[in-house]
């Protein structure tokens, strides 16, 4: 698979290193307009480190990343956010002592500094729509909410930022298997509905490739495997190495 016109974001030989560990090898990959594309692998093999490193969060050692045609490696978070990314850390990482509504407001700080006010209103309501039971609890510390409501938090806060591309990482762990089944069919929901384009760490392989268009698989810091969902679905390496229990994901 080579990167073409649609494509959003383009990685070209990229590494990162944890000091003397090089955590990242000569890393390629591509996510087109409107794709859901999942990071397969076992842990340790570079997934939530290469999610950092394209919000900003970790220094690229050598190698590009462009976002609509643009070079971002290296640049500023913030800067990063603004130009239309966002990342949903793993396990969410909520502002536990605010409330709910107020988690949502710290997800569009860079709108109000342009005095879109009434926007960001209008947005909270949109997260509300999505996440009903969000809407329920906004009075509610953040860090009183279940783990999958505490999830729906932070995707929905990280929406604040009107995104152009979602960098999900780990969105499942530690929820039961019906919440998880939930969180991935909302994901789904924001490509087929809205247009967004997603890529995807998730430790329920199969799940992940079930509502995802392709896949890389990673294996210390290098692309081991990439192919369509399908393609990765029946190799029967990847079904010995990384397809666990099916989620039912329709």
């Amino acid at each position: 698979m080579k990167p073409t016109k649609e494509s959003l974001l383009v990685l070209k030989n990229v590494d990162v290193h944890y000091g003397k560990i090089h955590a990242i090898k000569h890393l390629s990959l591509h996510v087109n307009k409107g794709e859901i594309v999942a990071l397969i692998g076992s842990n340790g093999a570079g997934k939530t480190t290469l999610l950092a490193a394209i919000s900003g969060l970790l220094r690229v050692t050598s190698g590009s990343i462009k976002y609509a045609g643009v070079e971002i490696a290296n640049k500023p978070t913030e800067e990063i956010v603004k130009r239309g990314i966002s990342l949903v850390p793993e396990r969410g990482l909520v502002f536990k002592p605010l409330t709910v509504e107020d988690n949502l407001l710290l997800g569009a700080y860079h709108l109000y500094s342009f005095g879109k006010n009434k926007e960001v209103k209008s947005d909270i309501e949109q997260i509300y729509k999505m996440f009903p039971v969000l809407k329920e609890r906004r009075k509610q510390l953040a860090g009183t909410l279940s783990g999958g409501e505490q999830q729906m938090l932070a995707i929905g806060r990280a929406l604040m930022a009107k995104p152009k591309m979602l960098l999900l990482d780990e969105p499942s762990m530690g929820l039961a298997p019906m919440i998880v089944r939930e969180i991935l069919l909302y994901i789904k929901k924001l490509r087929d509905e809205h247009g967004l384009t997603v890529l995807l760490v998730e430790q329920n392989a199969r799940s992940a490739l079930k509502i995802a268009d392709k896949g890389y698989v990673l294996e210390t810091g290098r692309v081991l495997l990439q192919g369509t969902s399908e393609e990765l679905l029946a190799n029967r390496d990847v079904q010995r190495a990384y397809l666990g229990r099916d989620l039912a994901i329709n």
